[in-house]
């Protein structure tokens, strides 16, 4: 590569004679390989950020992101105009996090204009992938929940739907991981250390948002909150463009700010520094950290800011957005709102939209309480992602009163009008009163909302992620609301995005799927992927798709070594698991069998040895920082690694790694160089899951449990091209009871298993927390309530199935080429065409 270093003064990038020819030019809206040069030049030299000599790597990422960023605000600003003038019906997505991952390739993917960024970058002295290399992750974002926000975003605007999504921007993300010799520790994300090229900050979009206080009556019998401190949300946007098409929506995020009015400069002048700089310091909290620790009641009441600001600021957005593109000196009819605004709450975390629409209709429009109630349940919509009680979500009633009187008002008005609701329609159902109730008064001492309740009460639909998830939640979780709704209920099965989880993070990959189908349309149609199963058999597709495969884990090795150090064997089976550590993820599972593994291959003769399947067992993802249990298993996964790593007696056959640190950017090359990935989580507790998604789609093959879209999975890729393990959802209960009762046998191989932990030789970490969670001191319930004892033979078992198809490379092939074959289904298109047509009721607005 040739080195690019300073910018002269007669304003020319000195990085060979090619880039000395390009000039510096403006061209917001370049289509070939020299205008985008010349463009990337201009912002090196006029939007500058460095020192006017330098034009090194990193100078050279933030010019062309900014030189791309041009474009995108041409296509963002006529989105714009266009939904102003044509006035469609708009949804908008509510949720506390959004995983982005970086924004260059996939922007220069969806505007077509790959190559001539690659060729641009050439004649300036950089190769397009060193430039990429220099992006951060967006921290704003953690998980499943974020990255299936992202995809969803990318769908709305390749779809051309009119819809804006609405997060808040955190400075300092969930947490950077690192691991060490105690296992994880966390620091603070640094990806605004300098800035993000992609936001644009909307000075003139600014809301207020308030918090305690109190009520006070007016003259006319309306209700009004005032006093406490106000805080005002900053809007920042960031575009997203869709794919081969002009249209590019918003995620509009919030930040918190005070006002010079709230520094008190005469407390400072005093020397009373702290407190003259108060509201800015409280405000600086609201969106500095992901998911703040929340066992204090101070750290509850900072998770509930973050939720109420949300939620405040995107209400007050839509609202005005509203009222904006009403005609002129016209009464406003808020009858029609719900013809023209559509709010889907992603999970329980913007729930507060609830009563905080019906705050701002009565208090601050004048509707009645029956004229709100109809308007907000008919605009609001939620989307339930979990069964565990610990994500559903409830709030000490006396915090969301202190810090939202009005609102705890409106939330004990909406309990009183379900329960007479309830008492006229449903006499049956009042014995099970206080177990349906928004408010939960059965401890007097603690007295709670449930804001899955109050999702379920007030919204005009309640969606689950998967089918199996969606049967849950109506014979199970929400029993009662669907027998006295069940027109409310339905299901839209997650999807990921096939632009970013196959097109451009495995080129390779998909240059051969475009070659065999004859087509690229399967980038915005993947039920085309049907037509890879009549060539599955074919030796030449066979060829090429292994060596795409190779070619991708050749990658991910070389990422290993450079992140951790440890050397990893491209021809061994790699086998990942990726996701958030959790104990119902089973982490925990997967690493005790590798840990029987281990004591096996010890026990080999070296003929033996000879015909084990070499396997490079990752394992990543983030605990977080209070969950005691997911960072012991952490550590767990580091320990073995360290024993086995370094044991000459297991040679090439076995490698563990856990790879620090995951994101998108990590699973952009992890996902495409897997050949097995683990799903297996305790079956029905996995609401969906889409990392499964994105390991078939890239023709990895799945071990895993009939739980969430492992499911439809399985059956879309057919039976045999999974490997299933594990007792099914409906067994779940009766296992767990049984185990209670001390009715488990464990197997000897289970025994062995974790006598191998307890004997120390894995260092003097105490592991006996983790072992007791297997013994019945699990602190979710009593008895291995994840049922790890109860699914290791299984599991184990699934293993050697894998072993033995991954003997036959031509086997293997086939069904990893029909593993991508059947994943047509899992694009995040479908899902959002869905919930347009059955949920939002909105229609394509395509740019002309």
């Amino acid at each position: 590569m040739a080195s690019a270093s300073d910018i002269n003064g007669d304003t020319t990038i000195k990085a060979g004679a090619a880039a000395d020819a390009v000039p510096a030019i403006a061209h917001p809206t370049p289509e070939d390989a020299f205008g985008v040069a010349a463009n990337i030049k201009y912002h090196a030299q006029f939007s500058p950020h460095f020192s006017p000599v330098k034009f090194e790597p990193e100078q050279a990422f933030y010019a062309t992101a900014e030189s791309v960023r041009d474009t995108l605000i041409q296509r963002w600003n006529e989105t714009f105009l266009h939904f102003h003038k044509t006035d469609p019906k708009q949804t908008y997505y509510l949720s506390m996090e959004y995983l982005q991952g970086r924004a260059l390739t996939n922007a220069v993917g969806n505007l077509g204009l790959t190559d001539a960024y690659a060729s641009a970058l050439s004649k300036l002295g950089y190769d397009m992938e060193n430039i990429v290399e220099q992006e951060r992750d967006a921290a704003l974002g953690n998980g499943g929940l974020g990255r299936l926000a992202s995809c969803f975003l990318d769908s709305m605007a390749t779809l051309d739907l009119p819809a804006w999504g609405y997060g808040l921007r955190y400075k300092y993300g969930l947490f950077m991981q690192k691991i060490t010799k105690k296992g994880q520790e966390e620091y603070a994300e640094d990806w605004l250390e300098k800035f993000s090229p992609w936001e644009v900050v909307r000075h003139d979009i600014v809301h207020p948002v308030r918090f305690f206080g109190e009520v006070q009556v007016q003259a006319d019998g309306r209700r009004k909150w005032v006093g406490g401190e106000v805080l005002h949300a900053l809007a920042y946007d960031i575009p997203i463009p869709g794919y081969n098409t002009k249209n590019t929506i918003s995620l509009r995020v919030w930040d918190a700010k005070a006002t010079a009015k709230d520094f008190d400069l005469y407390a400072f002048n005093e020397g009373k520094h702290d407190k003259a700089a108060s509201l800015h310091s409280k405000a600086s909290q609201v969106c500095s950290v992901l998911y703040p620790g929340d066992e204090s009641e101070e750290g509850k009441l900072l998770r509930l800011k973050q939720q109420f600001f949300l939620c405040s600021a995107s209400l007050q957005d839509i609202i005005a957005r509203f009222k904006e593109r009403r005609p002129k000196n016209s009464t406003l009819d808020w009858k029609i709102f719900p013809s023209k605004v559509a709010v889907q709450m992603n999970d329980t975390h913007p729930t507060l939209s609830i009563p905080e629409l019906m705050r701002i209709l009565m208090d601050v429009e004048g509707l009645g309480w029956n004229q709100a109630w109809a308007i907000t349940s008919s605009t609001l919509a939620y989307t339930n992602h979990t069964v565990l009680p610990e994500a559903l979500e409830k709030w000490p009633q006396s915090v969301i009163a202190k810090l939202l009187p009005r609102h705890m008002e409106i939330i004990a008005e909406i309990d009183k009008q379900f329960q007479a609701l309830l008492h006229a329609k449903r006499p049956d159902l009042e014995r099970k009163l206080g177990e349906l109730r928004v408010i939960d008064y059965s401890n007097p001492q603690k007295v709670l909302v449930r804001m899955a309740h109050m999702c379920v009460v007030s919204s005009h639909s309640v969606n689950g992620v998967a089918e199996l998830h969606s049967n849950i939640l109506k014979e199970e979780l929400f029993a009662d609301f669907y027998s006295l709704w069940p027109s409310k209920f339905q299901n839209k099965t997650n999807g990921i995005t096939p632009r970013r989880w196959l097109r451009y993070c495995s080129p390779e990959l998909s240059h051969i799927i475009t070659k065999w189908l004859r087509t690229d349309e399967w980038v915005v149609n993947l039920d085309l992927l049907t037509g890879l199963r009549q060539f599955a058999d074919d030796k030449q597709l066979q060829s090429e798709w292994a060596a795409a495969k190779h070619a991708n884990k050749v990658r991910l090795a070389d990422y290993i070594c450079e992140v951790t150090g440890i050397k990893i064997d491209p021809s061994t089976m790699f086998d990942t698991q990726i996701k958030r550590i959790h104990e119902y993820k089973r982490q925990f599972l997967n690493i005790l069998s590798v840990i029987y593994r281990y004591i096996t291959i010890k026990k080999m003769s070296p003929e033996q040895k000879k015909a084990v399947v070499p396997r490079t067992v990752m394992i990543g993802g983030k605990a977080f920082a209070t969950y005691a249990q997911a960072k012991r298993i952490v550590k767990l996964v580091t320990d073995v690694g360290a024993l086995v790593n370094n044991d000459p007696d297991v040679g090439g056959l076995l490698k563990v790694v856990f790879i620090p640190n995951y994101n998108v950017t990590v699973a952009e090359v992890a996902i495409p160089g897997s050949e097995l990935s683990q799903h297996i989580s305790t079956a029905g507790m996995e609401a969906s899951g889409t990392s499964n998604m994105k390991f078939a789609l890239n023709g990895c093959l799945i071990i895993g449990t009939l739980d969430g879209a492992n499911v439809e999975i399985r059956e879309e890729i057919g039976e045999e091209n999974f490997f299933l393990f594990g007792a099914r959802a409906d067994e779940i209960t009766r296992l767990r009871k049984e185990r209670e009762q001390g009715r488990f046998v464990p197997d000897p191989r289970f025994q062995e298993t974790k006598e191998f932990i307890k004997s120390g030789i894995l260092g003097d970490y105490n592991y006996e927390p983790l072992l007791d969670s297997l013994e019945g001191n699990s602190g979710f319930g009593r008895g291995d309530y994840f049922l790890v004892g109860h699914d290791f033979p299984s599991y184990l078992e699934a293993q050697a199935e894998v072993d033995k198809a991954y003997k036959n490379k031509a086997t293997w092939t086939k069904m990893s080429i029909l593993s991508t074959a059947g994943s047509g289904k899992f694009s995040s298109d479908r899902t959002i065409q869905q919930y347009a047509n059955e949920i939002w009721h909105i229609q394509e607005c395509r740019v002309p």
